[in-house]
């Protein structure tokens, strides 16, 4: 079972993609590349190369979730003109579909942290064009967000699943200590350039919970804890819904609440 166990459609419904500026940031990445290949580890539903499709002849997709992986298929599958190729993989095992295979631009989005950085670092110094760039990106979530909505319902998800946040059924979440920045500097990617992009972000009550349900923090299974049988569990998942939709209505304004955030994208290049 991984963190994300039984979160998938909730991920590919309600999670936010990624901003249009990020989108053009990349895409200049492999301006002039006749057929450029896209590389994304830790793809989750697919959000990234669905939205950089129109750049790229082929993508390989990198997802060691099984319910991912089968999300990220089906939206791929819209897309026609670009090559995919599926791989239920942990990142830091990626084979390249075939030798001589290269990159030219890699992407981990929302990801990093749950990797074994140094060995995937390592990984893509073999695997990539001598130009490529690995792109690094990611917005925190609602947890980590201070406002006084997102307070109050991290406040609440506490009394479900603990005061420390959860990474998935019997694991604590582990904060990373050391600014990635860093880490890309002492790989053989360490020419690095740092953009952030202003997200203002509107939710409603169904759409928060919608993206709980999403996260190895505040998932279905999380919710419903320990309960002896699933009727239990359910009641309890219900009345977590109640109370999120009573609490976040108090917050909303005409239904809706607001998130301010900032989507970070870390650019890093050989000298």
């Amino acid at each position: 079972m991984t963190e994300f166990a039984e979160t998938a459609p909730f991920y590919a419904a309600y999670r936010p993609g990624i901003p249009d500026a990020a989108v053009r940031l990349l895409t200049k990445t492999v301006q002039g590349r006749p057929r450029p290949v896209l590389l994304d580890l830790g793809s989750g539903t697919g959000q990234v190369p669905a939205a950089l499709h129109a750049a790229f002849a082929e993508a390989d997709v990198v997802e060691r979730d099984p319910g991912m992986i089968a999300e990220a298929e089906k939206a791929l599958a819209l897309f026609p003109a670009i090559t995919v190729r599926l791989h239920n993989s942990p990142a830091e095992l990626f084979a390249p579909p075939h030798p001589g295979w290269q990159a030219d631009l890699v992407t981990i989005c929302r990801a990093f942290h749950w990797m074994d950085q140094p060995a995937v670092l390592n990984l893509l110094d073999r695997c990539t064009t001598p130009d490529a760039t690995v792109a690094v990106m990611g917005d925190g979530s609602l947890w980590t967000a201070r406002s006084p909505w997102t307070d109050a319902l991290r406040a609440l998800i506490q009394e479900y699943t603990g005061a420390e946040r959860r990474a998935g059924k019997n694991k604590a979440y582990t904060a990373h200590d050391r600014p990635y920045r860093e880490i890309l500097a002492e790989s053989a990617f360490p020419d690095v350039e740092e953009h952030t992009i202003a997200v203002d972000r509107t939710w409603t009550p169904q759409t928060v919970i919608g993206y709980l349900y999403s996260t190895s923090f505040a998932s279905r299974p999380l919710i419903g804890g320990d309960a002896p049988d699933e009727r239990n569990r359910e009641k309890r998942i219900t009345e977590f819904e109640d109370r999120a939709n009573s609490l976040l209505g108090k917050h909303a304004a005409d239904g809706q609440l607001l998130e301010q955030a900032h989507f970070d994208v870390l650019l890093a290049r050989r000298p």
